[in-house]
């Protein structure tokens, strides 16, 4: 996959910050498709860093119950990508 379209953008929680600050981990959304292979690829090419690892979860849509219905939203799949001591990512 091309790696403009694996990253989609930086997910910023109180403990996704938390994790950038002190564990040097940064958590990205990204396509349903990637493999971890494809997010290490995309992350070292874009914001020319090294990465020692990738963790990746898919987050399950939730069911609302609308006038209509139940809808069920859609599913987001995250990475947290863990860098090398030494590099650093600048997001804001």
């Amino acid at each position: 996959m091309d790696p403009i379209h694996v990253l989609k953008k930086p997910h910023i929680t109180e403990k996704a910050t938390f994790a950038m600050n002190e564990d040097n981990q940064y958590t990205f959304l990204v396509d349903p498709r990637a493999t971890k292979g494809d997010i290490k690829a995309a992350v070292e090419s874009v914001y020319n860093v090294r990465v020692q690892s990738v963790n990746t979860r898919v987050h399950k849509g939730k069911n609302r119950r609308l006038r209509y219905g139940y809808v069920t939203g859609a599913k987001q799949k995250t990475a947290t990508v863990r860098l090398h001591a030494d590099d650093q990512i600048e997001l804001f």
